[in-house]
């Protein structure tokens, strides 16, 4: 859909919020079918029609010509305006003294309030609520900035820092997330330099890490290999002294460099630095490394994980389902690495010829995360794949999972 369908998008994710077919909408408000398919498609009607449909989904007319924010079914790369006030955050423009335009001060600056604002701003992303946080980032990015320009000396300078640093690793995923890969990059750029410029080299290689996963969204696999490599290089810890926290990050920075290697087609060094990643694991034993603002977590499963994913990414569909018959019952993941895997082993089902479990996958997920699902590629491969290979029609589910990923 191009940019002048606003209302179409709008009335569809108002329809899916509240769980609605577009036979139930029209049926509510007495329309016909074509009608409510041909505004979503980003056709007009008239405005007694569009009275019709807001009363339908319990809104006001006016809120079916309001821009998006960027929601559920957007991904920012579509419409780029959505994304205008974290934008505006992240890349003010420059005065002639070289410092950004950043207004007037407005109340006093508290670090150790902005700092709780920040930490909780991974919350809202581990929940999948990429509504709320597209919302709080902004202003979380727009305090920092103001907070590292009051503080120009002392301690409170590096605090300032490391929480605009903090805020900005979030934005950059985030914006990840949604395909604003070029913001993203910005904001994790930056990131990275607060964190160098406080003399955090963790917080910075965390920075690097989450700018590998861009890279890959870009399909610049060279680049993501080699960085991670690089940092990886730097930030190797003595496994005989090494805290968590250094086997976590220098772990997940191998795991990035394997994926990198896997999906440029080396398979050779995408085995040999998932291998050097099991060290990481092995020396945590039976413990987790956690970071919510960068990696997330790794341990033991994430290597194992990885190695599912990189046989899925060389179309080895049978050692997918094997290895991943082969996790035990106990394994807990967090959210995101549990649902890359479910949409993994879907993928390998609907290649091995059983789409009605890839199907049954998709319908799981978009049940208990659907904003996430919505942006996943990979969930709109795994729909087409289940589809080409469903010898019977599909059912009126599988054809709304369809339209939910978007998918024609």
């Amino acid at each position: 859909m191009g940019d002048d369908n606003a209302t179409g998008r709008r009335v569809r994710r108002a329809r899916e919020d509240l769980g609605l077919t577009q036979e139930r909408l029209a049926e509510r408000a007495g329309l016909s079918l074509g009608v409510i398919k041909k505004i979503e498609r980003g056709g007009v009607c008239r405005i007694d029609t569009y009275h019709a449909i807001a009363r339908a989904l319990g809104l006001r007319t006016s809120q079916l010509f309001e821009p998006l924010e960027l929601g559920a079914d957007m991904h920012a790369g579509d419409r780029s305006i959505a994304l205008m006030p974290l934008r505006q955050a992240i890349s003010p423009p420059l005065t002639i003294t070289g410092h950004p335009a950043l207004g007037e001060m407005g109340e006093e600056v508290r670090l150790d309030h902005l700092r709780e604002t920040v930490r909780a701003l991974a919350g809202l992303y581990h929940a999948d609520d990429y509504r709320a946080l597209g919302a709080a980032l902004p202003g979380a990015v727009a305090a920092a900035h103001q907070a590292v320009r009051h503080f120009d000396t002392g301690p409170e300078r590096r605090e300032a820092l490391l929480i605009r640093a903090t805020a900005l690793l979030e934005a950059g995923r985030y914006l990840t997330q949604v395909r604003a890969y070029d913001l993203g990059h910005v904001a994790l750029t930056d990131a990275v330099r607060d964190a160098v410029a406080a003399g955090d080299r963790m917080k910075a290689a965390a920075g690097v890490y989450l700018q590998g996963w861009t890279l890959l969204r870009q399909s610049r696999f060279d680049e993501a290999e080699r960085l991670s490599i690089a940092t990886a290089d730097e930030v190797e810890p003595r496994l005989s002294r090494a805290t968590r926290a250094e086997l976590g990050l220098w772990g997940r920075l191998l795991l990035r460099a394997s994926t990198s290697a896997a999906r440029n087609a080396k398979d050779t060094e995408a085995r040999q630095l998932l291998r050097i990643a099991r060290a990481a694991a092995v020396a945590l034993g039976d413990v987790s490394a956690t970071d919510p603002h960068s990696y997330g977590r790794f341990d033991w499963s994430s290597v194992a994980l990885m190695g599912i994913e990189n046989n899925m990414i060389a179309k080895r569909y049978d050692r997918v389902l094997m290895l991943s018959e082969r996790l035990p019952g106990s394994l807990t993941l967090t959210s995101d690495n549990r649902h890359r895997h479910m949409l993994d082993v879907a993928l390998a089902e609907a290649e091995v010829r059983r789409p009605d479990e890839a199907f049954r996958t998709l319908s799981r997920l978009r049940s208990t995360t659907p904003e996430w699902l919505r942006h996943q590629q990979l969930g709109r491969d795994v729909f087409r794949a289940a589809r080409k290979r469903k010898r019977a029609a599909l059912t009126g589910e599988q054809r709304e999972i369809g339209e939910f990923l978007g998918v024609r």
